[in-house]
């Protein structure tokens, strides 16, 4: 772990007002209770399917998202919840799509991989590996040729760097100089394999390829990713072109909900160090509170609130009606 996060950029000490950075603790909380919650009803065998959680890659999301404008696009991945969330998705409306309901995002039909949200700028997740690149790339040539000044941001994780589809966009943004952003949240594990053992070379380096920009940080440190985030916002407004992001983040459960005995790949020891050291919400809150910027009744007044929010959508969910019968061909186009 060590000698991944000493491989990173700037110092996360940018600092804006207080409301800025409560807010962020509130969205990274509400990411975590969020991905409890969806665990909770898997193991209840209450949700079809498998999800993969966010938890421990908060920081990402929420760092990211903190530096964009709500009309501006982001394209998700399979462990895409808390991209959502962070964007502006509601949690009653993402439960409600998990379970299958017609309240939800995509009227039950998307599920955990497939929600999108187009009213905050959500284009969608997407189940294929590094499938949701051509989507932000177009978006961002959209953007371009209407004259406006949105930015698409591109999440992926570093398994998608073993995808044709990446580099083939990433050479025309460069060409373009296209408004987006390519984040790729490294965790260290391409599903079972850690990443060192199927990726050569540099992450960084494929995008330097292309001359495009690139930085590294440390993605558990949400200020250090927003600040980045936010420098590289910039750039594409004035029409400077692409930049690349290498997020150093950790998931601290398995591949999806039924990847629990995770010891032939990865020990104990690592996912105890990262969650007891590298916690994105344990490092804001100490940061916030040891500068006295907050103190942890604020934070841990947040937390109950977010608690109660999380449970109030579950139970909405659990309550929401499921699509008609009738509907079952309506909006499927493959």
């Amino acid at each position: 772990m060590k000698e991944e996060v000493e491989r990173v950029t700037g110092s996360g000490d940018e600092s804006p007002d207080v409301e800025h950075w409560l807010q962020a603790y509130q969205q990274m909380s509400r990411i975590r209770e969020f991905e409890e919650k969806v665990n909770e009803l898997y193991m209840k065998a209450l949700m079809p399917g498998l999800a993969h959680l966010y938890s421990g890659q908060e920081a990402v999301a929420v760092g990211v998202c903190e530096a964009l404008h709500k009309e501006d696009y982001i394209t998700s991945t399979h462990r895409g919840h808390g991209h959502c969330l962070a964007k502006g998705a509601s949690v009653d409306r993402m439960f409600a799509e998990l379970l299958g309901k017609e309240a939800g995002y995509c009227r039950g039909k998307g599920g955990s991989m497939h929600i999108a949200d187009p009213d905050s700028g959500n284009l969608g997740a997407n189940a294929i590996v590094g499938g949701s690149a051509g989507i932000a790339t177009g978006a961002a040539l959209s953007a371009k040729m209407r004259g406006s000044d949105q930015v698409a941001v591109c999440f992926f994780g570093e398994g998608a760097l073993g995808q044709g589809l990446l580099y083939e966009v990433m050479n025309m943004a460069a060409l373009w100089k296209l408004p987006i952003i390519y984040v790729c949240e490294n965790n260290l594990y391409n599903e079972y394999t850690h990443y060192s053992e199927a990726l050569a070379g540099e992450v960084t380096a494929r995008a330097k390829a292309f001359g495009i920009y690139t930085e590294t940080v440390d993605g558990q440190d949400v200020q250090l990713v927003y600040e980045t985030t936010r420098r590289m916002v910039e750039r594409a407004r004035r029409g400077e072109g692409p930049s690349f992001l290498e997020c150093l983040t950790y998931r601290y459960y398995g591949h999806h909900v039924g990847d629990i005995n995770r010891v032939y790949y990865r020990s104990k020891e690592e996912e105890q160090e990262w969650r007891e050291k590298r916690d994105p919400l344990k490092l804001l809150a100490d940061k916030l509170v040891s500068r006295k910027i907050t103190d942890l009744a604020v934070l841990e007044q947040i937390e109950i609130e977010v608690r109660r929010e999380v449970d109030a959508g579950v139970q909405f969910a659990m309550d929401a009606a499921f699509p008609d019968a009738d509907e079952v061909a309506e909006d499927v186009f493959a």
